[in-house]
Formats: C-alpha cells, sequence, structure tokens
C-alpha cells in the first residue's frame, strides 16, 4: 500500500466502487488523488479510473465528464458508442445535474448563483496550440450553504478558523470551475493547492491529519439516453468526510442525500 501525491492511499491495484451499472453506462466512486485518464501530467502514475473501470466490467467505457485528479465522488462512463454521443449532448444541452459538496474557508452563509466568466484553464503541453488570448467564457454556479462549524484556535490575524459546507450545481462545465468560483467569493475550498488558503490548507491538514482537496462530487441526475427513464446516482461520503462532520457535530443524514 502507497500514497499517492494527492494523499490518497492507492493499493496494487485499486478496486472501484461500481454505483450504477445497466447496458449503456457504468458510474463508479472515484477517489480523490486519481486520475480519470492519461495526461500530460501522470508521468509517475500506474493506474487510472477509465483503465480501472474497463478492466473490472471486462469491456471498453466512454468517459463522459472530467473529475479533476483531487476532486473525488460520482465518475459517469458510456458502454457505447451511440450512448456516449447521446449523453455528450445531454451535457452540452446542460440536461444533467451534478451535485457536489465543498468544505471552504469562512462561514459563507447565504445561497445564491455566481455568474463570473472564467477564462480557460490550459495545460502547458496538452493545450499548447490553444490561442491563450480566448476571452473568458461564461460559467454559473448555484451554491447553498449547509453547514458551518468554527474551531475555536487563532489562525494568522483571526482569533479563530471558521468553515462552511457549500452545495454546489455548475450551471457550464468550466475547468475548475466549481473551484475558482468559491476562490472569488473568498471562500476558496480547503486543501486546494491552485486556488486555496496557504495558511488554512496546512492548519487543516495537522488537525485533521490528513491531506486533500475537499471536494466531492456528490449526485448526478439526468434522464437516461436510452430507457427515458429518470436516473439519480449518488455516492457516499468517504471515511474522511466522515471524522469532518464527527468533529463539527454534523449529522450525516443531514448530507446524505443533495
Amino acid at each position: 500500500m502507497t500514497m499517492n501525491n494527492a494523499g490518497a492511499v492507492i493499493t496494487d491495484k485499486p478496486y472501484l466502487n461500481i454505483l450504477y451499472q445497466d447496458e449503456y453506462l457504468v458510474a463508479v466512486d472515484k477517489p480523490a488523488g486519481l486520475f480519470v485518464h492519461r495526461s500530460f501530467m501522470d508521468k509517475d502514475e500506474i493506474y487510472f479510473a477509465l483503465q480501472l473501470v474497463r478492466d473490472q466490467i471486462g469491456q471498453y467505457v466512454y468517459p463522459l465528464h472530467r473529475l479533476d485528479r483531487p476532486t473525488s465522488g460520482v465518475l459517469l462512463f458510456a458502454l457505447t458508442q451511440e450512448c456516449a454521443r447521446l449523453m455528450g449532448q445531454k451535457f452540452t444541452e446542460q440536461e444533467i445535474v451534478k451535485t457536489y459538496y465543498a468544505l471552504t474557508r469562512g462561514h459563507l452563509l447565504t445561497d445564491g448563483i455566481i455568474d463570473h466568466p472564467l477564462k480557460e484553464k490550459l495545460d502547458e503541453l496538452g493545450d499548447k496550440n490553444v490561442n491563450p488570448d480566448k476571452a473568458p467564457q461564461s460559467a454559473q454556479t448555484v451554491y447553498h450553504s449547509m453547514a458551518s462549524a468554527t474551531i475555536p484556535q487563532p489562525l494568522g490575524r483571526y482569533p479563530s478558523v471558521r468553515y462552511s459546507l457549500i452545495k454546489c450545481q455548475p450551471k457550464t462545465g468550466r475547468r475548475h470551475q466549481i473551484r475558482r468560483h468559491l476562490a472569488h467569493l473568498r471562500h476558496p475550498i480547503i486543501g486546494d493547492i491552485n486556488y486555496g488558503d496557504n495558511k488554512q490548507n496546512p492548519f487543516f491538514a495537522q488537525h485533521f491529519a490528513f491531506k486533500r482537496l475537499m471536494l466531492m462530487a456528490k449526485q448526478v441526475d439526468f434522464i437516461h439516453p436510452i430507457t427515458k427513464k429518470a436516473v439519480t446516482i449518488h455516492a457516499d461520503f468517504d471515511q474522511q468526510w466522515q471524522q469532518v462532520f464527527t468533529e463539527f457535530s454534523w449529522s450525516n443524514d443531514v448530507f446524505s442525500s443533495p
């Protein structure tokens, strides 16, 4: 058993929990620290979600969306090329509802919609031919404050450390959208090394004895493109999230279903 750079435990060959499967689609619970597929940043990685799912179910799979490496939760694949095409249309037409949970810095006690354009994030190698001067793209994220907590310890110029649990539903699919939008509100996600707080992140890692991005893809809702039935797929909060809930006396029942 080894620990990867994202702070997640990876066994010799991870087994992914299958959340949903029929003859057209399969969804798994992706752990934090696992890439969805090969990229220019993965030279030291051995396993990828796409490969693991393919090997577990014994057939080719088509990735339908992306979760950042440090983000955990529901990851959806198609099992046929036609289903992948139809689901791609649903993503493009915003007919798929994705619900995330984030633990953020500070007390964010309001509900609302973040309507803040985002400049496209480019990979140094993978997007080398993309125009870096491309105008910012429209981006909207609906958010709801679910709970808040305080640790009575001073940090920097503040007398205590404050956290909020935020439910987010992105209406668009820009890269790092939720992470960038919450940082725009000055409530960055805990454990975010790109957009987060360089005082809060070390404090959290020391206090809770683990280090990771506290962002989870909790649920996906859509109308099945073949059967036309409503489908809801959700993942459970893992042990580290449960540890946070226990520390803050948050009832898991409140958050078990978005």
